[in-house]
């Protein structure tokens, strides 16, 4: 019998997807901000869900992407299991820096320690990707795997199966910057060109190929001169108030280039050392004061692990799976 009293708790974190040359296909994880869940087995087959935020999400479990990731997960439960999930949300809806993602991936890891760690990391990309069909309409993955597998991720294919391929990259610093205002990745996706002529694929590939060679490599020089977008952004920097500003201003201060967080509207810019990403972090600030914009600023690194379950008050140590 899987039932137990015992509860754990969950840190999800915020992602950077796209990584601007890698649409769909390059995410990494953040060190902050975190959603905190808690997750305790139930005798009650199914899925309970509790918001602890001023959010107000859905709590039916299939209009909930962690409710939906929860739900495809328990399918593949060889016997009945019930779970109960509190949310208490830090990463806002529809900033771009992943908040659905950190709500599907923190469960389907909690639920997984819960059972013991019976599934492995593809397997629990693909259950939380039921997460992001909710929240988007489509099941992709450039944030849910650096969320469940930690650092930067090459999503290579996402059927049959997810085929995730961790990057070693070097250190890098990540200043980010959330306007508040709403882009909502649905709205993002429908003004997208839906044809690219032949010359800006090329260019596009060649981007990505120089980003993933880049990391491995530890080359932060040739990391900057692949941090171009020249599919997505030009369409989507339009709804972003302040874009070219903070791109060029970052670029003077010495970032290595950054663009627009997943959707938007978040902007974040990669630096090599913390120096620049307080000077980036003052182009933020400047730019955002002039406009008259409220804003958040987080000025982080890289997330190794990714999810974080909590196993007592005082060590937190990543779920073990395979």
């Amino acid at each position: 019998m899987l039932f137990s009293s015992a509860s754990i708790t969950v840190l999800a974190p915020a992602t950077v997807a796209n990584v601007v040359c890698g649409f769909d296909v390059l995410g990494f994880a953040l060190h902050e901000p975190n959603d905190v869940m808690k997750l305790r087995l139930t005798e009650q087959p199914g899925v309970v869900l509790i918001n602890e935020d001023e959010f107000n999400l859905p709590t039916e479990p299939t209009q909930n992407v962690a409710g939906a990731a929860l739900l495809a997960m328990l399918h593949a439960v060889p016997e009945p299991v019930g779970v109960e999930v509190r949310i208490r949300k830090v990463i806002r809806p529809g900033s771009g820096i992943g908040s659905s993602a950190a709500s599907a991936a923190g469960a389907v890891v909690g639920l997984n320690y819960l059972l013991g760690n019976q599934f492995s990391k593809p397997e629990l990309v693909q259950f939380a990707m039921y997460g992001e069909e909710v929240a988007s309409g489509v099941r992709h993955a450039d944030n849910i795997a650096p969320a469940i597998y930690g650092g930067v991720t090459l999503i290579r294919a996402t059927t049959p199966a997810p085929d995730i391929v961790p990057l070693d990259a070097p250190p890098l610093f990540v200043t980010v910057v959330h306007p508040q205002i709403e882009v909502k990745t649905a709205d993002a996706r429908k003004i997208l060109k839906q044809e690219v002529p032949l010359r800006d694929a090329i260019r596009q590939w060649a981007n990505v190929g120089g980003l993933v060679a880049g990391l491995l490599q530890h080359d932060y020089a040739l990391i900057g001169r692949s941090l171009e977008d020249v599919i997505v952004e030009p369409v989507r920097s339009i709804l972003i108030p302040g874009f070219q500003d903070v791109k060029e201003g970052s670029r003077i201060a010495g970032a290595l280039g950054g663009g627009i967080s997943g959707s938007g509207p978040s902007l974040f810019m990669l630096s090599q050392d913390e120096a620049t990403a307080r000077a980036v972090e003052n182009v933020m600030h400047a730019t955002y004061q002039r406009l008259g914009l409220d804003y958040l600023i987080y000025l982080t690194t890289i997330n190794p692990v990714g999810c974080q379950v909590l196993v007592d008050e005082d060590r937190a140590e990543p779920a073990t799976t395979r």
